[in-house]
Order: structure tokens, then C-alpha cells, then sequence
């Protein structure tokens, strides 16, 4: 068959494909375009799921009437401008858009219409184009000052087929309020108003420059509890900015849905920032949780490609290292500063489970017995009890005694009288008032009560303790009697053996075998009899997906937890007024004794103020 020159319309058509995939992928490119102008403000409403009408209005600098049909053409834009020399650098895209293809592409799949009015000018024009047909300038009406209103209707109507692969109404309703929810959390100094088939879907308004107006605005999208419990993140290395916000581990998610990640104001999904959270959280959760993070990322446009695809949902560093780097280590920063904080999720669910009003439990037997003998006599109530089998025993699940460090008291107990005397309230986990089902020990502290679960608390202090004497001492290794070939493709063998001084200091020795194997040496002590190609192939693996050999770290963090698991203190074991202090200020001393070796929390801290309002006292 001849080749032939395809007409524009087809063209455009064909390039939709890859722009516009569906309605939110058209929103998505409509809102940027206003962010590009300048807009403080951003008015989307969707009908349909956007595939009957799509409206997006804004406040930005507008269009002049000679402007409007270069917009709807291919390849032409305003955001790209020539150097002394005549050529256009792409290696600097300081805006969201830069390819000119948005416009003409939607126009070549439906029904577009814009109306703008350029900042300080008297009047309004509007352009339309269906299917690819663009007409003529005309004038319009514009109810603001300036800004641009764009309609896209009938959205895949000149190509049918694509229609048959859209997803329900609804469906596709929600994909575009989470394309709005991402450029909002990109861009707190705009408000946004979202109307989905006429219904106030989403009304955020625009928020101060900074921490406390981005928090805010991911507060109104991610929940009021997100900000309750996220920790600040503010790091720079070598010219690369990270900031944003990152859940504390016990505020925790089933799937990855909650993490974000922004490059130069810009929403991208990258693998980088799944593997950087899975790394830096990788003491806290289980494999199957999930953090919740928003983290922002700024350098110079010269070290970030984000020509990699026409939807620019994705982006190329040329440094990914130093970037992981930075993610991994101002992550492990924030979670380390934390200390013993847990997530007020915790103690919310908690006090959820109290219902006020309802009415109180029945008596055991015992002191219903008690009570019918004699109205309600406490002694006779207090032998009954008494004389129930085992509660006086020593729980059977008893562990070995377990040798709690002596604590001192702060400066200033054991002092002369006229020195001040230190209330042990005071301090953040309280005093050590009792011990309940020979499991839980209840504190007191100056404004609330504090509930720890012993064994998850110490299982952390525990793990942390081995945790440092590994890093201090290195990972003891053992030699194979016979070294062990692994079969490897080509390039996974090369990339294994180039982390191999990594993979030493871990206590995995080994060298390259041939073109595609390797071959295994020596392996950490700590992990005993292993499969060592299933090892070897799971690094590789997360080399591949990741850039970072987090299989054997994970192993080795899990046999450390669970060798804590089992030298901890157990549930069921009676421990001492002094032990149990002792516990709590050791808590006060490790980070991340919020939370046990799986996420988990190791104690609820109930305010006083929630207390009293279950009671009606407030």
C-alpha cells in the first residue's frame, strides 16, 4: 500500500488518544491551562461524568481575540519562548502544559467552545470548534473582569469507538474529583469548586503560602484526622527541596490510594515514591499497610523530564538516587522525631466504643449469688469474687522474670524539701497506676489516663535495642559449605552484583557467576537455614522496582522482630509498680514506641476533657 499524508482532523484524532483518555484526562489538562494563566480561582462543573458537558471557568489573564485560534491549533502555545538563538528549551518546563496539544485534541473528539476576556480589555470573544471544523471569532458575553470559560460537550462523539471503553457515570463522576483533589493539594493558594450533574461535590478555598495553608487544604481533602496526625517533613539536599506531610505509622491505610507525590507543583505517579514510603516505614507496618503521605518536591527544571508522555502524568529525575535518598531520609527524620507519639485515631476508636446510656452490665453469677443472699453487701460481693477459680493465680502464660532496668528520678527528687517535688504525672506517659487482665498497664498523667499494651510496648523497645547492636556490630554472616549458583537474567544479575558492597555490609556476599547468574557465598547468620535463589531473586525484583535491595532488609527486620517478639514481656505476665514505671519511661526514651513492630499501637491516651463529656460533665 502507498503511503499516505494523514489529514489534520485525523491527526488530532489519533493524538487524542494519548492526551485525552477520558474525561478527567480532559479536566485535567483544562485546569492546568488555567493554573498556567494565572487563576486564583477555578470554577469545574461535569455532567454525565463528563462525557455530556464539561465546564471549566477561571480568573486568569485571558485571551485576546487573535489568540484564540492559535489555541485550538496543533502545537502552538504561549508557554515555551525562543532563546537568543531562535531554539525552544525543553529541558527547563517551568508550566504545567508546554506541547499545545490539550485544545486541538479535544476539539477534534467533540464539541469545544472557549470564551475569554484578556486582562484589560473592554470586550469578550468566543471560538468554537466541532469535530476538528474550527469557526470563526465571534463576540461573546463574560461576566468577569477577566478569565476564560471553556465547554467541551459531546466529549467522543466523533470517534464512537472510544465510548465503548468509558467506565460508568459514576465512575468516571469520581476519577474527575480526584483529578481535582490532586490540584488542589498541588496548589492551596487557588480555591477550586467542583459541581458533579448539578451537586456540590467539592467547595475548597483558597489557603495562605506555606505549611499551615497546605495543611489545611490537605486536611479539607485527606480528613481532619490526617492533620491530626501528620508530621511535618522539610528537607534540602544538593539543590533538591522536599517538603509536605507524612502520617504517623499508626495512622495507616489497607492500599497505597493515600500517597502523593508533587514535582515542581506538578501530580505525577512515579514508582519511586511507593518504594522511598515502603522503605522509610518499613520498621513500623506490616507489608500489607499503608502510610499516608503528601510529599513535594522542588529543583530545577533542568533535573526533572517531564516530556516523558503526552498526559505528563509522569516524570524522569536525572538524579533518582539523591531523590530516594532524600524521600527515605526526611521520612525516617520526621518518624524518628515523632518519639512515642501515636496516631488520636487510636484513642477516638476508643472512646467510640463507649455507648452513654446504655444500660450496665449483668452481674456475674458470683455477685449475682452475693447480692440475692443479702442485698448488695460488698464483702459478701468481695469473697464471691474471690473464690472464683484462678483469679488469684499467676496467669499460666508467665514468662521468664523479666529484669526491668532501674530508672532514676528526674533532678530534683530526693532532694531537700525546699527544693520542688516532682510529680511523676507530669511526665508524658504518666505514672503507673495499675496493671488490668494482667495485660494492660493504666497511667495517669496531668490531663488524661494513658492504657499500654506491655507486650507490644516492650516488643519495640526490644527491637530497637537489637536494631543498634546490629548496626553497631554489623551483620554476623555465615559461609555456605558450598557456595550456591542463582540463575538471573542478563540484567538482573548485573544489577545485583553492582550493589554488592550493599549487599556485604547486609550480610549477603556475592560475585558474579557468568553473563546471567551469581554466585552466593556467604549469607546473614541471623536468618538460618534460607532459600537463597528465592532471596536473591526477591532483591533483584525490588532492585528492578525499586532501586533498593528491600527484601533482605525486610528479612532481616523480621527475624529481629520476631526474636523480640518472643524475649518481650508477655500479655498475662503480673509486673511491679517499679517495672512498670520503669516501662513507661523507657517508652518516653526509644522512638517509635508508638507503635509495635507491625503498626500497631502500643498505647491510647484518653483526655480528661473526653472523659468527663462521656459522663455529661461537660
Amino acid at each position: 500500500m502507498p503511503i499516505r499524508r494523514l489529514p489534520p482532523e485525523t491527526v488530532n484524532r489519533i493524538a487524542a488518544g494519548e492526551v485525552v483518555e477520558r474525561p478527567a484526562s480532559a479536566v485535567k489538562e483544562l485546569v492546568e491551562n488555567a493554573l498556567d494563566a494565572g487563576a486564583t480561582r477555578v470554577e469545574i462543573q461535569a455532567d454525565g461524568g463528563g462525557l455530556t458537558r464539561i465546564l471549566v471557568a477561571d480568573d486568569g489573564a485571558g485571551l485576546a481575540p487573535d489568540e484564540l485560534p492559535l489555541a485550538v491549533e496543533r502545537h502552538a502555545t504561549s508557554k515555551l519562548s525562543p532563546d537568543a538563538a531562535g531554539d525552544y528549551d525543553l529541558l527547563r518546563i517551568a508550566t504545567l502544559g508546554f506541547r499545545g496539544e490539550a485544545l486541538p485534541s479535544i476539539g477534534s473528539v467533540a464539541r469545544l467552545s472557549i470564551a475569554s476576556r484578556a486582562r484589560g480589555a473592554a470586550d469578550a470573544h468566543a471560538i468554537f470548534v466541532e469535530g476538528g471544523a474550527v469557526g470563526a471569532v465571534s463576540p461573546a458575553a463574560f461576566p468577569s473582569p477577566h478569565g476564560a470559560r471553556v465547554e467541551v460537550r459531546d466529549l467522543f462523539y466523533a470517534t464512537p469507538a472510544r465510548l465503548k471503553f468509558m467506565k460508568s457515570e459514576r465512575s468516571e463522576a469520581m476519577a474527575i474529583a480526584e483529578e481535582i483533589k490532586r490540584q488542589a493539594m498541588a496548589h492551596e493558594a487557588v480555591s477550586f469548586a467542583l459541581d458533579l450533574d448539578g451537586r456540590r461535590t467539592l467547595r475548597l478555598p483558597a489557603e495562605t503560602k506555606g505549611d499551615d495553608g497546605r495543611l489545611a487544604r490537605l486536611a479539607a481533602i485527606m480528613g481532619r484526622e490526617f492533620s491530626d496526625n501528620a508530621l511535618l517533613i522539610d528537607h534540602d539536599r544538593e539543590g533538591v527541596r522536599l517538603s509536605g506531610f507524612a502520617g504517623l505509622p499508626t495512622y495507616n491505610r489497607g492500599n497505597a490510594g493515600h500517597q502523593y507525590l508533587f514535582v515542581n507543583g506538578r501530580p505525577v505517579r512515579d514508582r519511586l515514591l511507593q518504594g522511598a514510603l515502603r522503605a522509610a516505614y518499613a520498621d513500623f507496618l506490616a507489608r500489607d499497610r499503608h502510610p499516608l503521605a503528601a510529599l513535594y518536591i522542588e529543583l530545577d527544571p533542568a533535573y526533572v523530564d517531564v516530556n516523558v508522555h503526552p498526559a505528563k502524568a509522569e516524570v524522569r529525575f536525572r538524579d533518582p538516587g539523591l531523590v530516594r535518598g532524600l524521600i527515605v531520609g526526611g521520612l525516617r527524620h520526621a518518624l524518628a522525631s515523632a518519639g512515642h507519639r501515636a496516631s488520636t485515631t487510636v484513642s477516638s476508636a476508643a472512646l467510640g466504643g463507649f455507648r452513654p446510656g446504655m444500660p450496665p452490665p449483668q452481674p456475674s453469677a458470683a455477685g449475682f449469688s452475693a447480692w440475692r443472699q443479702g442485698g448488695w453487701n460488698p464483702a459478701g460481693l468481695a469473697a464471691a469474687v474471690q473464690s472464683i477459680p484462678g483469679l488469684t493465680e499467676v496467669s499460666a502464660r508467665s514468662e521468664p522474670q523479666w529484669e526491668a532496668p532501674q530508672w532514676e528520678a528526674p533532678q530534683g527528687v530526693g532532694e531537700p524539701a525546699s527544693a520542688a517535688v516532682f510529680d511523676p504525672v507530669d511526665y508524658p506517659l504518666g505514672a503507673a497506676r495499675a496493671q488490668v487482665h494482667e495485660t494492660y498497664i493504666v497511667a495517669q498523667t496531668r490531663d488524661g489516663v494513658v492504657i499500654v499494651d506491655q507486650h507490644a510496648a516492650h516488643e519495640r523497645l526490644v527491637y530497637e535495642r537489637m536494631k543498634a547492636e546490629m548496626a553497631d556490630g554489623g551483620v554476623t554472616r555465615q559461609g555456605l559449605l558450598l557456595p550456591e549458583v542463582v540463575e538471573l537474567d542478563p540484567a538482573e544479575a548485573e544489577r545485583v552484583c553492582a550493589r554488592g558492597a550493599e549487599l556485604a555490609s547486609l550480610g549477603l556476599v556475592l560475585e558474579a557467576f557468568g553473563p546471567g547468574a551469581v554466585l552466593v557465598r556467604e549469607t546473614p547468620a541471623l536468618l538460618g537455614e534460607t532459600d537463597v535463589a528465592g532471596l536473591v531473586r526477591d532483591i533483584a525484583d525490588d532492585l528492578a522496582e525499586n532501586g533498593q535491595a528491600l527484601a533482605l532488609k525486610e528479612r532481616l527486620e523480621e527475624v529481629c522482630s520476631t526474636m523480640a517478639c518472643h524475649g518481650s514481656v508477655r500479655a498475662g505476665r503480673r509486673l511491679s509498680a517499679p517495672e512498670m514505671n520503669a516501662l513507661l519511661r523507657q517508652m518516653e526514651a526509644t522512638p517509635h514506641s508508638g507503635q509495635c513492630n507491625h503498626g500497631r499501637p502500643t498505647y491510647v491516651e484518653l483526655k480528661l476533657a473526653d472523659i468527663e463529656r462521656l459522663f455529661g460533665r461537660r
